[in-house]
């Protein structure tokens, strides 16, 4: 929060934010809860039932990941947020409020609140960068001298200085994006929406742009809630994950406990290009029913509640392949060794499993 002094985040008008009735002192800005939330579409085809009985909280100031296949109900979860979908049953809190009520008027102001960033950045090719990410402050009639020194300030914020006056037909695709979070801060908001925004963005492009929110989230305490059918984007950026299948929560929990023991099959098959295949080697030679003289080969998955079984190698056995990579400061992967066949892979690893054998002297 420490940054926020530096670049300042005052409200609108360049005055602090009043303080609280006292009824709402203990809800802290950026808080957002679904109670039983449902959406149902009607089509042609009949009604479609896109949310179903979604109980959450979104705490203050997090990083909230939100995943699943294409129609698992993630973009109906999200736009519900900011009411740019209307809930079939159920209640949207935002710090507290039930956002179903909501005027024209209070609308108006829970969006100022809730910046959103998109897939295919949504600027207006017209427009330089800097006339793009004022566009908001104008809108709501904030003074020429104060509006150009908040637009100094977010392009500061996402690394645009010196592109102010460019067109973005100019901007490469990570630029663009860039100048899409500058918009979507430009209104000092307490909650940023993530509408798949690197989903059209190649690999390092969409590093930079996750290193980017980590950052805004860290210097600001905004709370990102951001949707992707990427399990890297949510290893990288995420703190807590929520996994969607047909509109009802599979799995959510801590990023580093989702990715180390994947409850669900949704989750299972999500993770699933990003966990290396067995050596082909190995592949080919793997059997079910052992012979004299095979050797085991055993998976020991790191949960990372616990130590490493790395005493599994001291005894001799034979490492095919290590996958570990620390997540949120806890040891995720598996090792896959070659163990004699009569050893119980139990006495490795409470986990340890067994994924077939293999000739000794192959």
């Amino acid at each position: 929060m420490t940054g926020a002094a530096i670049i300042g985040w005052p409200r609108a008008g360049g005055q602090a934010a009043p303080a609280l009735p006292a009824e709402r002192t203990r809800r802290v800005a950026g808080s957002v809860q679904f109670q039983g939330l449902g959406k149902t579409y009607i089509s042609s085809a009949g009604e479609v039932q896109a949310l179903q009985g979604i109980d959450l909280e979104i705490e203050p100031g997090e990083i909230f990941g939100i995943i699943g296949r294409s129609g698992a109900g993630k973009s109906s979860l999200l736009r519900s947020i900011n009411r740019l979908e209307r809930p079939s049953e159920g209640r949207v809190l935002v710090d507290g409020e039930d956002i179903a009520g909501l005027g024209e008027a209070g609308l108006i102001r829970l969006r100022r609140r809730i910046g959103m960033i998109f897939q295919h950045f949504n600027l207006l090719a017209a427009k330089t960068v800097r006339e793009n990410v004022a566009l908001p402050l104008r809108i709501a009639g904030v003074p020429q001298p104060e509006a150009e020194a908040r637009v100094a300030e977010v392009l500061r914020l996402v690394g645009l200085e010196g592109k102010e006056d460019s067109y973005p037909s100019r901007l490469s695709g990570g630029q663009k994006q860039r100048v899409g979070i500058a918009r979507a801060l430009v209104s000092r908001p307490e909650i940023l929406l993530c509408d798949e925004a690197t989903s059209a963005l190649d690999p390092e492009t969409t590093l930079s742009i996750l290193r980017l929110l980590r950052d805004i989230n860290r210097r600001l305490g905004l709370t990102i809630v951001l949707i992707t059918h990427e399990m890297s984007v949510i290893r990288e950026v995420c703190n807590r994950v929520l996994v969607l299948e047909r509109g009802r929560v599979a799995e959510m929990g801590p990023v580093w406990q989702v990715f180390a023991q994947p409850q669900h099959a949704a989750t299972q098959a999500l993770l699933a290009p990003l966990t290396r295949a067995l050596p082909e080697d190995v592949a080919a030679r793997l059997r079910q029913v052992p012979e004299p003289g095979d050797l085991q080969v055993i998976e020991l998955p790191m949960t990372g509640e616990a130590a490493p079984p790395l005493a599994a190698l001291a005894q001799g056995l034979r490492l095919v392949q290590a996958q570990v990579e620390p997540i949120q400061g806890h040891a995720v992967g598996r090792l896959v060794v070659l163990a004699p066949q009569g050893l119980d892979p139990r006495s490795l690893s409470s986990t340890a499993r067994r994924l077939g054998h293999v000739a000794a002297n192959d």
